[in-house]
């Protein structure tokens, strides 16, 4: 009972990956069983496993204290364990961003990062690199003691002077609200903590589910990688309210800012009405309790700007007792499964497809590229079988003419070669300018440039002149990189046409290719820092300085990951626009090597003709099995590819 359709969907969905998985290697075994690996094939390949393997699936929880968002984490995920895993009481209980997820690379355990690492510039992405940075509490997974104990810690905060939690950026002297959290002594009460993650093998998080619980919404406005990174990439975002708060402005403005759209995609983004148990009311009937829960839902919808079907009323609390306790009657009251069914149909079948695309693009001109050279090679044969078959019954002089021809064409195709050559270091000079414009290096410059100006002006008219100059420069690189990779494909269009006509080729069209994806990327962060600069005023103060700093290089992290992804995917697309050319020059430099052999022999008559014709013959038809073979491995993957959501089972290969 407590497996719930999210459970079995993720399940569902991992088994299909993990048969994709199994299927790209059965390609790769059949690749290097017929000798029709290299090492290019073979790293995109590896490229493509690695993807799969290391794929994530990223579900956030945002609320303001209080809502019942670690309660609503455990009734979803962690029932099986019979008790709270999260700490979960009334008040605040989660003091920083926790993540959860599983690394076999790592022990069980619970990783905290000290609330002092907040002095520096560097965000918590990077500190994930060091691992003495970190506190490392571990835990025994067979004792539900042992890992309540250990989780608990997320809750720790510690009494620092004022003056050190302004440091922090945790407390601003003339925000009213700020001050009135003052102890009486001078300190203030802050986070011990500011990330965690905590590290153990749950069946979902194996699969790799990753789960992030954040401390409430002052911490969006704190941890810019909140709101820069991990919610704009979560695959699904659950906004929780409680029905017995109703939903306040501050709630408000979250949902308009961070998640509901206005800046990133609104697909996987659910609200959610907790603790409707607290309108149970015994002297109602049914019918007036659900009347009373259908007016939260209204006017929640009506401040968020949503339709009342749009919010998921649950109970987490006694959802989370039904499932403990096995009552289905309490859990079908919780409405707990309703909201697990949405999550299940707004996550796995958006994830699925991000993968299947991705997946199915790259496989597909893998496999074009083995049925290409098959039929240069199927080609290559058929010429010379004509070339032998033409020689029955003709005399030595015959054989000699046929075989100095072949070695004219030989020596054509050399000729050739060297013009693929000055290709290639064509090729190689377009690709290094290319990479200037897209080149780590040069990025890294402008962001310490702009770092600079920054730090260099107390006005926010300074800070947003380099910022913008920043994105100005970010996006004349990507449309220099466009100009530069038109250039390519179009001088590659031209070589492939040349090839074909010179040589009986087959002409192949470069695949296109558009830096439009990673534009896109940094509009989303340039319309997020200038809403942030939309709520500074002229002159900033030191917290918001600070604040403003962090948030430079949370963005700046962000922009380098985004040239990142460029620099992979235009590295493979470079390598899916030469790779035909390379194979087909190899295959036919073979071939003609492999005509020139033969005929010598017969010429020698080290080999008589007919022996000659049936060894090509057989050689014909296992080339011919081979194009039956891709057929049916094309069909296998189509296979693997698919995925019946509605049934919740993968369809087999």
């Amino acid at each position: 009972m407590t497996h719930s359709t999210l459970a079995n969907q993720f399940a569902a969905y991992s088994q299909w990956r993990g048969g994709l998985v199994d299927t790209l290697c059965d390609y790769r075994n059949w690749l290097n069983e017929q000798e029709l690996n290299d090492a290019q094939i073979d790293l995109r390949i590896q490229h493509l496993l690695d993807r799969l393997r290391d794929d994530k699936l990223n579900v956030a929880f945002v609320a303001e204290f209080s809502r019942g968002k670690s309660e609503l984490i455990n009734a979803i995920f962690f029932a099986d364990y019979g008790q709270r895993l999260l700490p979960s009481s009334a008040g605040r209980t989660t003091m920083c961003p926790t993540e959860l997820l599983y690394d076999a690379s790592r022990p069980t355990s619970l990783q905290l990062l000290p609330i002092e690492t907040r002095i520096s510039d560097a965000t918590t992405t990077e500190y994930k690199r060091y691992a003495d940075e970190w506190t490392v509490f571990e835990f025994d997974i067979e004792s539900s003691e042992s890992m309540v104990s250990a989780f608990k810690q997320v809750s720790s905060t510690k009494r620092v002077p004022a003056e050190e939690a302004t440091r922090y950026g945790l407390f601003d002297p003339d925000d009213p609200d700020d001050a009135m959290n003052l102890n009486p002594d001078g300190t203030v009460d802050i986070p011990a903590w500011r990330y965690a993650i905590i590290n153990f093998p749950h069946p979902l998080l194996k699969q790799g589910l990753v789960i992030l619980d954040t401390p409430g919404l002052n911490a969006i406005g704190t941890e810019p990688e909140l709101t820069l990174n991990m919610l704009p990439n979560a695959h699904a975002v659950l906004f929780i309210l409680a029905a017995d708060t109703g939903v306040t402005k501050s709630e408000i403005d979250v949902w308009r800012h961070y998640i509901s759209g206005t800046r990133w995609k609104q697909k996987g983004r659910l609200a959610v009405l907790n603790k409707i148990d607290g309108l149970w009311d015994e002297l109602k009937n049914d019918t007036e309790i659900e009347r009373e829960i259908n007016k939260q839902l209204a006017t929640s919808a009506d401040l968020l700007g949503l339709h009342p079907n749009q919010i998921f009323p649950v109970s987490a609390q006694k959802g989370l007792l039904a499932k403990v306790n096995e009552d289905a009657e309490l859990l079908g009251k919780s409405r707990l499964p309703e909201l697990e069914r949405a999550l299940s149909d707004e996550l796995i079948p958006s994830k699925k497809e991000i993968v299947r695309d991705n997946t199915q693009n790259e496989i597909e001109d893998l496999l074009n590229n083995s049925n290409i050279l098959l039929e240069a090679r199927l080609q290559g044969l058929a010429e010379q079988l004509e070339e032998l078959r033409g020689l029955r019954g003709k005399n030595e002089d015959v054989v000699e003419h046929m075989m100095n021809k072949v070695k004219v064409d030989k020596e054509n195709f050399e000729k050739g070669l060297q013009r693929f050559q000055a290709l290639r270091s064509v090729f190689s000079q377009q690709t290094n300018s290319l990479f200037t414009y897209l080149g780590m290096e040069a990025l890294k410059v402008e962001v310490t440039r702009t770092r600079e100006a920054m730090v260099s002006s107390n006005f926010t008219k300074g800070i947003r002149g380099a910022m913008d100059a920043f994105f100005v420069d970010l996006k004349g690189k990507l449309t220099q990189s466009d100009t530069q990779i038109e250039e390519i494909k179009n001088m590659m269009d031209a070589m492939y046409k040349k090839f074909s006509a010179e040589h009986g080729l087959r002409q192949v069209t470069p695949p296109a290719f558009s830096t439009l994806r990673y534009q896109k990327e940094l509009a989303k962060l340039e319309r997020a820092y200038k809403e942030h600069f939309d709520t500074a005023f002229n002159m900033l103060t030191n917290e918001k300085m600070t604040l403003t700093t962090k948030f430079f290089e949370t963005l700046a992290s962000r922009v380098i990951h985004v040239y990142e992804v460029a620099n992979r995917d235009v590295e493979n697309w470079l390598k899916a626009v030469i790779a035909p050319m390379e194979s087909q020059v190899r295959e036919h430099q073979l071939q003609l090597r492999r005509r020139l052999e033969s005929i010598k022999r017969i010429y020698k008559a080290t080999d008589t003709l007919e022996d000659r014709i049936a060894e090509l013959e057989n050689m014909e038809k296992s080339i011919h099995g081979q194009m039956k073979d891709i057929k049916v491995l094309r069909q296998h993957i189509g296979n693997a590819l698919a995925f019946d959501q509605s049934a919740g089972e993968v369809r087999a290969a």
